[in-house]
């Protein structure tokens, strides 16, 4: 048996997969039609003007649906390991709301883009990179207390340095993103696509993208630590039938059917 047919373990490999394939042909297709420059464009720029748009949208969205199945995922499986954890329960419950809405945010990024709908594309990557920022954070909170007992400390050594790689990427992208919108450098910026190393602020804007890139590699990272524990956990679906026809009848007692869900036992 392959490593990625063990559990649920093709879900965050999917997810990275498919995300980072999404970054690269948009990327590729953008820069063959000269629609952005090569040098470290934003990650959204790639995906602004058609017909590289379209394809950003559609892998982008499909990305989304593998991000909240990845993180509904590990949600039951912390809730499985700690049925009793006041503490972790809570913060579990967190995770998977900050989780959620930053997939909520990577749609809005793929469907809305900054030179037709800037204030809801800004919205969408706030809610991408601050909620995704903000679940790495619990998830690492939750491996911290469930190591040694549940797992090895390395596993929380390893995301405590994502987390700490995003935080010092996020902050880096802030300062200058907002140093470089502040007007200083004109009001073309926002819907600016092509730089010249002599524009106003472009060493701005380059350390911008370079930490937006840097940002969301970590994020790669991050889940890719999932692998090792999505193999330990499989779920299931139970058919619950309430009559032995689809008529308005009076519901009788029936055996249950359990199906598998995506993978098999373990």
């Amino acid at each position: 048996m392959w490593w990625f047919q063990q559990g649920l373990s093709f879900l965050p490999s999917a997810l990275v997969i498919w995300t980072a394939a999404a970054f690269i042909f948009s990327y590729i297709t953008a820069i063959t039609l000269h629609h952005v420059d090569p040098a470290l464009p934003y990650i959204s720029d790639t995906g602004t003007v058609a017909p590289e748009k379209c394809l950003f949208g559609a892998m982008l969205n499909f990305a989304a649906v593998l991000c909240v199945a990845t993180i509904y995922v590990r949600y039951k499986q912390v809730h499985a390991l700690n049925p009793e954890g006041n503490c972790i329960i809570r913060l579990n419950k967190a995770g998977l709301v900050l989780g959620l809405l930053s997939c909520l945010g990577l749609s809005l990024v793929a469907n809305f883009q900054k030179t037709t709908f800037f204030i809801v594309h800004v919205c969408g990557a706030v809610l991408t990179f601050g909620m995704g920022s903000l679940y790495m954070f619990v998830q690492t909170i939750l491996s911290y207390q469930m190591q040694p007992k549940i797992h090895g400390k390395q596993v929380f050594w390893i995301r405590l340095l994502a987390v700490i790689w995003c935080g010092v990427s996020a902050f880096s992208m802030l300062t200058c993103s907002s140093l470089l919108y502040s007007g200083s450098f004109g009001t073309d910026v926002v819907q600016k696509l092509h730089w010249n190393p002599k524009d106003k602020g472009y060493v701005l804007h380059m350390i911008t993208t370079a930490a937006e890139w840097s940002m969301s590699f970590s994020f790669f990272g991050f889940f890719l630590t999932y692998i090792r524990d999505f193999q330990k956990i499989s779920l299931r679906v139970e058919a619950n039938l309430h009559g032995l026809t689809l008529y308005d009848t009076a519901p009788c007692p029936i055996s249950n059917e359990r199906t598998r869900l995506l993978s098999r036992d373990f």
